[in-house]
């Protein structure tokens, strides 16, 4: 076993690694941003080092000064986490350069599903089905105007170096194509500094369905299910469930055969997770991508198969065997995850700033992985999602049921948040009989008025409220410092008798 991990990652997720390490006995050590310095993930460590200034190209994205750090304090191995250098195989070579154990999938693996092209290609080798798309990148409008009247429109044009959300636009007509076709390669090259661009035909109103999978060093491969992702806004999950309520049991069981087939062609290792477009008409799937780390949405994996993914991440770092045969997975109950993020519910944009007050709703079956606490100043840096609510229910009514009950106990506030746009989706039609689709925030949600999103929101409750804040913090700004130099008298002179 680890005698010591770093984790080179920041708040929720970061706490969340540090919980298995400490069950396990296994010291963990932080590494925090100028800006995160008040960060529970900081106080939470056994460890905590100083790695740069705020921005993340300077702090967390800095492989140098993180391999230092872990050979300054004696660490065996990185934890990377889930975005920053998760899935960097440059971070992944470094680490085994530097005889640290990077907790995650080979550099191969890495590279091998990184370039989106590239990994499609891959597939189809495997025998995984595929999206009809383009032969290859396509160079100028010509071929790109070729290739999409082969296809069919609608098309979809992907940066082959895209990901979380960046780098995809889609044509709906010949008209829309030229501006599709530039926006995509200016945005691959000003994020991934790679404009290649390749085109699938787009399927309209689709489900988003992902597999979560697991390989070890000794040639097994499992799935653990799937998860549906499908309410997501610009590409960007903010809901997920599992199992999915569209998905059969036929199609379920094929899905997870494919997922693992996908695993062993590239000699998967660690986590990761295989992602599919789910025609819900058709009841046809495609791979989309591979993501070679642990998903933000790991957790209600967790909670339908009683399984720590973390835990298993670490054994198999360590060339342990997986704890478990694909026979002895079962899926029970069902499980929904919700990410509450620091953002205006109707603009979307970022809200940064300090929180006054918060309460965590609890209770049976019901878990939150944040960092969020009252006086922490939410940072304007870094990812807006602060909290993880997850709940589990023996089935999905009974689980919606308990995500509604716990957001009804949530209090965030001194910053704006998305749990009344959360209220709302829990509460519509379409997520209650599991027909929404990847469309549903855009059709559903954004496009409807104003006034109609906050049907859970009563001003007069909300005058109130800051009334009786504002009264309660003169009283206690007019009183603080002198009950605060009583409490440091009393101990002082408590300190003196004892002398």
């Amino acid at each position: 076993m680890f005698k010591k991990i770093l984790i080179a990652n920041r708040g929720e997720i970061a706490i969340r690694v540090t919980r298995t390490c400490r069950e396990l006995g296994i010291q963990s050590v932080a590494v925090f941003s100028e800006a995160d310095r008040n960060s529970l993930h900081v106080l939470l460590a056994d460890e905590a080092y100083l790695i740069g200034p705020a921005p993340s190209s300077e702090s967390y994205l800095n492989i140098e000064k993180i391999i230092e750090v872990a050979k300054l304090s004696g660490s065996e191995a990185i934890h990377p986490g889930y975005g920053f250098l998760s899935e960097s195989p440059v971070f992944a070579k470094a680490c085994q350069e530097a005889g640290i154990v990077f907790i995650g999938p080979t550099a191969e693996n890495i590279i091998a599903m990184g370039d989106k092209l590239a990994s499609r290609e891959l597939m189809k080798k495997a025998g995984v089905p595929t999206v009809p798309g383009s032969e290859g990148t396509v160079e100028s409008l010509e071929e790109a105007q070729t290739a999409a009247e082969k296809i069919g429109y609608p098309v979809m044009i992907k940066a082959s170096a895209g990901g979380g959300g960046k780098g995809i636009r889609v044509a709906l007509t010949p008209k829309e194509l030229p501006e599709a076709f530039r926006a995509c390669r200016s945005e691959g090259l000003n994020f991934f500094k790679d404009d290649r661009v390749f085109i699938e035909r787009f399927i309209q109103n689709p489900k988003h369905i992902e597999v979560q999978v697991f390989g070890d060093s000794h040639g097994n491969v499992v799935h653990l299910f799937e998860r549906e992702c499908s309410v997501q806004r610009r590409h960007q999950k903010l809901i997920e469930e599992s199992p999915s309520p569209s998905v059969p049991s036929e199609v379920r069981q094929r899905l997870g055969e494919v997922a693992v087939q996908a695993a062993r062609s590239i000699n998967y290792l660690g986590a990761g997770t295989v992602e599919f477009i789910f025609d819900n008409s058709t009841k046809e799937f495609f791979f989309m991508e591979m993501n070679t780390r642990l998903q933000v949405e790991h957790p209600v994996t967790e909670m339908v198969t009683g399984l720590d993914l973390v835990q298993e991440q670490l054994l198999v770092a360590m060339g342990c065997k997986l704890s478990f045969s694909q026979d002895q997975i079962q899926q029970k109950g069902h499980s929904i995850e919700l990410r509450i993020c620091a953002e205006d519910p109707v603009t979307f944009t970022p809200s940064p700033g300090k929180i006054r007050r918060c309460r965590l709703p609890a209770g049976p079956f019901v878990r939150v992985d944040g960092y969020a606490y009252p006086g922490y100043e939410v940072p304007i840096h870094y990812d807006p999602m602060i909290i993880k609510l997850i709940v589990w229910g023996h089935d999905r009514e009974e689980a919606i049921r308990r995500a509604q009950r716990s957001l009804a106990e949530f209090m965030l506030t001194g910053i704006k948040t998305n749990i009344v746009l959360h209220k709302n989706i829990l509460g519509h039609p379409q997520f209650i009989d599991g027909t929404y689709t990847t469309q549903f925030i855009e059709q559903e949600i954004t496009s409807k008025p104003q006034n109609q999103l906050f049907m859970f929101v009563d001003e007069d409750v909300f005058l109130i409220s800051a009334a009786i804040t504002a009264y309660s913090d003169s009283k206690t700004r007019s009183t603080s410092e002198f009950k605060l130099a009583s409490r440091w008298g009393k101990v002082g002179r408590q300190k003196g008798l004892r002398n």
